[in-house]
C-alpha cells in the first residue's frame, strides 16, 4: 500500500472545519465519497453539521452542503446505484439527498423521516434483490457468464408485478427499528417497532440482508460482557401501511470474554460490522481497551442437534430427519493487537463460505479477499476477511517501525497520534479512502498482488477481470487506473478487446459503449497511445448520433417486417458496395425518411460534425503512418466507416427534402457534388477494411483522390475533446500530491498531454458545446457542465424544443456517453 494523494482543508482565522465526533464516511459505486465534518465557528462559538462530497478524479472540487442536522451526524449510506445518499443523525433525524439536474456536485434533502430523539447506530437502503457473484477460479474462463453470474436473491419489499420497493431501514440507541418505504407517487410511508419486547440500549449495529427477503440486525450493547443479539426483521406492506415483524435469532458471546487469560482484558466491544451486506451469516467483532483490541470473525452454521438414546429408540432419526440448529462458531481470531480506531470491509461479491478457507488461501492475492483495519497507531493493515491473516501494511508517517515488533513492547508517544477515524474501501478494493482524525481526506492504493511478489502476467489477470466486472455491472473503474502504468496499456487495451470480443452477439451490443469508454480511459495513460483517446470518444460520440438519427426513422406502414427502418438502411448499404451515392439510395423506400421540416434543421450542427469528420478523416489518409494523429485508428475500423457511410446516405435523402439542413462545405468549384465526391472515396476506404480478417491497403489511385480533398474542399479543424484535468495522469510517476480542499491544483500537465495541445482549443479561444455541436463563445456566458471523467463540455439547459434533439439530449441527460458523471462549472471555466 503507498499515499497517492492527500486533501486537506484551508485553515481559515474565524472558520474551521474539525472532524466530527463520530466521524463517518461512505464511497459509492461511481467513485463519488461522501464524508462528515464539523464547521467550527469562533464568532459564534457553535458548530455547523456538513457533509462533504467528492469525486475521486477531483478531489478538490468538494461540494460541501449545511446537512441541517442538529446534532452529530452518525451514519452516511449510499444507495446502490450511486446517485443518493442517506444521512443520519444523533436525534433520530433521516434525510435523503439526491443529484440536482444529475450533477455531481449539486445535491438537495428530498424526503426523510424521523425518530424523534432517538439517536441513529446503523442505517442501510433496504437491498433491490440484484446480486452478482464473482468466481475468481475462474478468472481465465472466456464467458462473462461463467466469471460473473446472478445470483438468485430476493428484495426486501417488492410491489406489484414483483418490482423492488424502495426505501431504507435504521436501528436506533433504545432498540427500535424504523423502515421507511418510497412509494412511486413520492410518498413515505415509515413503520417503527421494537426489535424485541425488552427494549435494551443499541450501542453497536449492522444490517444485512438474506436471499430470502428477509433482514438482519445485529447489535450490542457496548460491553464485552454482554451478548452481541441477532434479530430477523420482515417488512411487508399491508392495507397501505407499513408492517415489521421481528424475531430473534441465536446470539454468541466473544471468545475473548471465555477465554480465562483474557477474561476482562478487553471490556468493551467497538466495532461490530456483517462482513457485506448480503451476507448475514458471516460476522467481525472488534473488543478493545485503551490501548489494544482483538478482532474475532464468526460464522452462523446449521447444525444437527443431538437426540437422546431414549427418544431414538423410540423414534429413530433417519437420512436427513435429524433435527437442525443454528449456531456461531468462531472462524477465526487475531493476537492482541494496538488499538482499532475504524474499519472498511470490501464491496466484492466474493461468496466465501465456512468451507472456502482453503480456496481462500489459494486465491489469497486476490483484491477484495482483504478488510481494513486502521489503529491509532497511524497504520493500516490488511487483513483476510476469513482467517484475518495479514496480507498488507500501510505506516502512516507516525507509525514507522519493524513488522515483526510486538505491539506492547513500542514506545508509546506523549503526543496523540494522527489516525484513521474513518475509512472505506473502493468498489473493487483497490484503493482506500480514510480520514484522519484532523479532517484531512488521504488516498491509498492497494497493490492487485497485496504486497506479494506476482509475475506481471497474474497483476495483469487481476486487473482485466476488474475491468470485465466493471465493464458487466456499469460500475465506475476509476480506482484500477490508480493501478496501471503505461507500460500495461497497449496490454491491457488487447486483451479486453479479445475477450468482449469471445461474448455473444446480444451482450456486445449492450457492452458496446461501455468497452470504447474503458479503452479511452486507458489509453490517457500512455504516451504512445494517447492520440487514440480523442478518436474513442469520437468513436462514442458517431455511435450515439447514429443510434439517434436511424430511431426518428418510421415505417410508412404499421405493418411492416420485423426489421426497422434503420436496420434495412444497415443491410442494404452492407450490401450494396457501389460508390455512387444516388445508386445506393435509390435501394431504400425513400418515404421511411420523411420527416418535418424543423426537425430536419434542428439536426443541422450534428449533420454538420458528420461531414466534417468524413471529409478530415480522408483528407488524413496519406498520412496515416503517423498514428500520434488523432483519427488514425477510424481508417482501419470498417464498422464505424461503414456507420458513416450509412449516415451520408440518411443525410443526402433528408437534403432533398430540405437542402439547408446538409453539411455546409467551402469548394472550390460551384458545380462540385461534394457529398457524392467524398462517398465515393469513403466506400472505397470501407471496402479495404469492410472485414476484420481480410483489411487490405488503399491503393494509390484511392491515396492520390485523398491527396486532392484539400484542393477541392477546405479541410476543417476538428474540435477534439480536451485532455482531462484529473488527478490520475498525475498518480502515475507514484509521488504523494498534496491537495488543498476548494482550490485546483497547480500541476504542471503531464508529459502526454503536452504533445496534444496542438489538437485542442488553447484557452482564450471561443468554447465549444461538445455535445450539441455549438459555439459558446471565448467567454460562455451560459451555464455549463463538464464530464468527470471526459472532459466533455455541454450546456447546463437546453436551448432547444425541437422533439427530435430532445431525444438526442436524452441520451447523455443523466451521464457522459463515456459514462461519467457530470459536474456544474463555474462561468469563469475559460
Amino acid at each position: 500500500m503507498d499515499l497517492a494523494y492527500v486533501c486537506e482543508w484551508e485553515k481559515k482565522p474565524k472558520s474551521n472545519h474539525c472532524p466530527s465526533i463520530p466521524l463517518v464516511c461512505a464511497w459509492s459505486c461511481r467513485n463519488l465519497i461522501a464524508f462528515t465534518t464539523d464547521l467550527r465557528n469562533e464568532e459564534e462559538k457553535d458548530l455547523t453539521h456538513m457533509v462533504h462530497i467528492i469525486d475521486t478524479e477531483h478531489p478538490w472540487d468538494v461540494y460541501s452542503v449545511n446537512s441541517g442536522h442538529t446534532e452529530v451526524i452518525t451514519c452516511l449510506e449510499w444507495d446502490q446505484s450511486g446517485s443518493r445518499l442517506l444521512s443520519a443523525d444523533a436525534d433520530g433525524h433521516i434525510k435523503c439527498w439526491s443529484m440536482t439536474d444529475h450533477l455531481a456536485n449539486s445535491w438537495e434533502n428530498t424526503v426523510g423521516s424521523v425518530v424523534e430523539g432517538d439517536p441513529v447506530v446503523a442505517l442501510s437502503w433496504l437491498h433491490n434483490g440484484v446480486k452478482l457473484a464473482l468466481h475468481v477460479e475462474k478468472s481465465g474462463a472466456s464467458n462473462f457468464g461463467e466469471k460473473f453470474s446472478r445470483v438468485k436473491f430476493s428484495p426486501s419489499l417488492t410491489l406489484f408485478g414483483g418490482k423492488p420497493m424502495e426505501g431504507w431501514i435504521a436501528v436506533t440507541i433504545s432498540g427500535l427499528v424504523t423502515v421507511s418505504l418510497l412509494k412511486p407517487n413520492g410518498q413515505v410511508l415509515t413503520a417503527t417497532e421494537s426489535l424485541c419486547r425488552l427494549r435494551c440500549r443499541v450501542a453497536l449495529a449492522d444490517v444485512a440482508f438474506t436471499g430470502g427477503g428477509n433482514i438482519v440486525v445485529a447489535t450490542s450493547d457496548g460491553s464485552s460482557t454482554s451478548p452481541v443479539q441477532f434479530y430477523k426483521v420482515c417488512v411487508s406492506v399491508v392495507n397501505e401501511k407499513c408492517k415489521i415483524d421481528t424475531e430473534i435469532l441465536p446470539s454468541l458471546f466473544m471468545r475473548c470474554t471465555t477465554d480465562p487469560a483474557r477474561k476482562d482484558k478487553y471490556p468493551a466491544i467497538t466495532h461490530l460490522k456483517f462482513l457485506a451486506r448480503d451476507m448475514s451469516e458471516q460476522v467481525l467483532l472488534c473488543a478493545s481497551n485503551q490501548n489494544n483490541s482483538i478482532v474475532e470473525c464468526w460464522s452462523l452454521r446449521k447444525e444437527g442437534l443431538p437426540v437422546n438414546n431414549i427418544f431414538q429408540q423410540i423414534s429413530p432419526v433417519v437420512g436427513d430427519k435429524q433435527p437442525m440448529i443454528l449456531k456461531w462458531r468462531i472462524l477465526s481470531a487475531t493476537n492482541d493487537l494496538d488499538r482499532v480506531s475504524a474499519v472498511a470491509l470490501p464491496k466484492l461479491p466474493i461468496s466465501l463460505t465456512n468451507t472456502d478457507l482453503k480456496v481462500a488461501n489459494d486465491t489469497k492475492f486476490f483484491p477484495g479477499l482483504g478488510l481494513a483495519l486502521a489503529f491509532h497507531d497511524g497504520s493500516v493493515h490488511i487483513v483476510h476477511r476469513l482467517s484475518l491473516q495479514m496480507m498488507a501494511v500501510f505506516y502512516g508517517s507516525s507509525s514507522q517501525r519493524p513488522v515483526d515488533e510486538p505491539a506492547l513492547k513500542r514506545p508509546r508517544t506523549a503526543g496523540p497520534l494522527v489516525h484513521f477515524k474513518a475509512m472505506q474501501l473502493s468498489w473493487t478494493s483497490l484503493a482506500l479512502a480514510g480520514v484522519d482524525s484532523h479532517g484531512k481526506l488521504s488516498m491509498l492504493r492497494i497493490s492487485p498482488s497485496m504486497g506479494h511478489v506476482l509475475d506481471m502476467n497474474m497483476s495483469l489477470r487481476h486487473l482485466l477481470f476488474l475491468l470485465e466486472y466493471c465493464m458487466v455491472t456499469g460500475y465506475d473503474w476509476w480506482d484500477i487506473l490508480l493501478h496501471v502504468q503505461p507500460s500495461m496499456v497497449q496490454n491491457l487495451v488487447e486483451k479486453l478487446h479479445e475477450e468482449y470480443m469471445r461474448q455473444n452477439a446480444a451482450l456486445q451490443q449492450v457492452l458496446s459503449t461501455r468497452i470504447v469508454a474503458m479503452k479511452a480511459s486507458l489509453c490517457k495513460l500512455s504516451s504512445s497511445t494517447i492520440a487514440r483517446v480523442c478518436d474513442y470518444h469520437a468513436k462514442l460520440f458517431l455511435i450515439a448520433i447514429s443510434c439517434t438519427l436511424k430511431s426518428l426513422l418510421r415505417p410508412h406502414f404499421l405493418n411492416t417486417p420485423d426489421k426497422s427502418p434503420g436496420d434495412r438502411l444497415t443491410e442494404i448499404c452492407s450490401k450494396i458496395t457501389d460508390v455512387d451515392i444516388d445508386k445506393v439510395m435509390i435501394n431504400l423506400k425513400t418515404e421511411e425518411f420523411v420527416l418535418e421540416m424543423t426537425t430536419l434543421q434542428s439536426l443541422q450542427q450534428l449533420i454538420q460534425w458528420v461531414g466534417d469528420f468524413v471529409l478530415y478523416l480522408l483528407a488524413s489518409l496519406p498520412n496515416q503512418g503517423s498514428p500520434v494523429r488523432p483519427g488514425h485508428s477510424f481508417l482501419r475500423d470498417g464498422a464505424s466507416l461503414g456507420m458513416f457511410r450509412e449516415l451520408m446516405v440518411v443525410i443526402r435523402i433528408w437534403g432533398l427534402l430540405k437542402p439547408s439542413c446538409l453539411p455546409v462545405y467551402t469548394a472550390t468549384s460551384d458545380t462540385q457534388d461534394s457529398m457524392s465526391l467524398l462517398f465515393r472515396i469513403l466506400t472505397k476506404l470501407w471496402l479495404c477494411c469492410r472485414e476484420e480478417n481480410h483489411i487490405t491497403e488503399p491503393d494509390d489511385a484511392l491515396i492520390d483522390e485523398c491527396c486532392l480533398l484539400p484542393s477541392q474542399l477546405l479541410i476543417p479543424n476538428i474540435d477534439w475533446l480536451p485532455i482531462n484535468d484529473g488527478i490520475i495522469s498525475k498518480l502515475q510517476n507514484k509521488q504523494l500530491v498534496r491537495l488543498q480542499f476548494g482550490k485546483a491544483p497547480g500541476l504542471v500537465g503531464h508529459t502526454v498531454s503536452s504533445q496534444f495541445d496542438a489538437f485542442v482549443r488553447a484557452p482564450g479561444q471561443p468554447k465549444i458545446d461538445h455535445l450539441r455541436r455549438l459555439h459558446l463563445g471565448a467567454y460562455p456566458t451560459e451555464e455549463c457542465k463538464s464530464c468527470t471523467r471526459c472532459g466533455c463540455v455541454t450546456m447546463l439547459k437546453s436551448p432547444n424544443k425541437v422533439t427530435a434533439v430532445k431525444q438526442w439530449e436524452q441520451r447523455w441527460i443523466k451521464n457522459c456517453l463515456c459514462g461519467g458523471l457530470w459536474r456544474k462549472m463555474p462561468l469563469s471555466y475559460s
